[in-house]
């Protein structure tokens, strides 16, 4: 299965809008839906995708048949930047888990992410797991045992072999959904206690790195960190422009931020790696990202407000769900068994993957979510 890095799927108008790859809280009533992160959010899914298909090696390169690098010579280089996605991924998923959590008790909150988590997650362990026992497809699927635990997503922790190998990321959620109800949507979250919070996990954060204890490096997340930091220092932003702590709040983020991505992602130049990507790409991509979430939320993106981009937020997650396994049984089959060119496939992929995602969204999603919503709000009777 894929590790993290480089060595490291009729959408309702009304769908939510999503973190990192991950759904999220609709806006509150009377305030205007910020679909230009819906389409941020699809933007850093086709960086993860380009990423897998044209911008490393394993598993992609058995689908080419070669190395990405003979099939995309130039963009190669290119698609190897697509992993900062993620990193895009986690400054917005910090904007919106803030606004998720903002005024919501524990039992809303908990509802509110487990059934947007859930359906679309288990019904792509399902396919994919189905998909790969298939004989004609020559990736290996995991055992029975190792598939039935992946429905809980903590195959990661537990030493488990991933379905999907995008669900490390998932674990990162994970860890930041629980750090955050427990210190702001547990005690009701005000802007002094989550300006607390980011400024303690900072620090925290620094400690653990400098400590180098794998206890605390699970919990604290020092390499991940200033990215959802950011992305609730923007919110804070979102909130009061004037608020120059929360400025403070998101400078420092993406200081530590882009020291994490270029320490994580650059080296020397050296053939025996796949790529090379530049200190200065790494940060420039990096920078991007904040600054292109901080134009959402000071409002000067509010003229993308096209339907479609709605409609592009709600197959985000679902896309990058499925994108990179099944992705590859797709390659192979339109590159290698039926002769397309390369960079067809590849726009073929992209787009069977949305397909596939646009179902997910339409039959999974807008059928179970609720369902799951409305039964964890539902209070349990007293008993006599």
């Amino acid at each position: 299965m894929t590790a993290p890095g480089p060595t490291l799927p009729k959408v309702s108008p009304g769908a939510e809008q999503t973190d990192h790859a991950i759904p999220a809280p609709r806006p509150a009533r009377g305030k205007p839906r910020l679909r230009a992160l819906d389409g941020l959010r699809l933007v850093a899914a086709l960086m993860v995708a380009a990423y897998h298909y044209g911008g490393r090696d394993g598993e992609i390169a058995e689908a080419w048949g070669s190395s990405p690098k003979v099939q995309f010579p130039t963009a190669s280089e290119w698609f190897a930047y697509g992993c900062l996605g993620v990193q895009i991924f986690f400054v917005i998923s910090g904007f919106v888990i803030s606004m998720s959590g903002w005024g919501r008790p524990m039992r809303s909150f908990f509802a509110s992410r487990a059934s947007r988590l859930l359906p679309s997650y288990w019904a792509a362990i399902v396919l994919v797991t189905a998909v790969f026992a298939l004989p004609a497809v020559t990736y290996a699927a995991v055992s029975p045992s190792d598939a039935l635990v992946n429905l809980t997503m903590l195959q990661q922790p537990l030493g488990v072999d991933r379905v999907l190998g995008v669900c490390w990321t998932l674990w990162a959620e994970l860890r930041f959904y629980a750090l955050f109800a427990l210190c702001v949507v547990m005690p009701g979250a005000t802007r002094a206690r989550v300006v607390l919070f980011c400024a303690v996990w900072t620090l925290a954060a620094a400690v653990a790195e400098a400590a180098n204890q794998p206890l605390l490096d699970l919990v604290l997340m020092p390499e991940y960190a200033p990215f959802f930091i950011g992305g609730i220092g923007i919110y804070l932003i979102h909130r009061d422009r004037r608020d120059l702590t929360a400025w403070g709040i998101t400078g420092v983020s993406w200081l530590i931020g882009q020291h994490y991505a270029v320490d994580r992602l650059w080296h020397a130049p050296n053939p025996d790696f796949f790529s090379y990507r530049t200190s200065f790409g790494i940060i420039a991509v990096v920078t991007a990202g904040f600054a292109a979430v901080l134009l959402i939320a000071l409002g000067h993106l509010d003229r993308a407000n096209w339907r479609w981009l709605t409609v592009a937020g709600a197959l985000t997650y679902p896309f990058y769900l499925v994108h990179e396994h099944l992705g590859w049984v797709t390659v192979e089959t339109l590159h290698q068994r039926m002769g397309l060119p390369s960079y067809a496939t590849f726009g073929l992929t992209i787009a069977a993957m949305l397909f596939l995602a646009w179902l997910l969204n339409r039959f999974v999603e807008e059928r179970l979510t609720p369902m799951i919503r409305n039964g964890l709000n539902r209070k349990p009777r007293a008993q006599g």
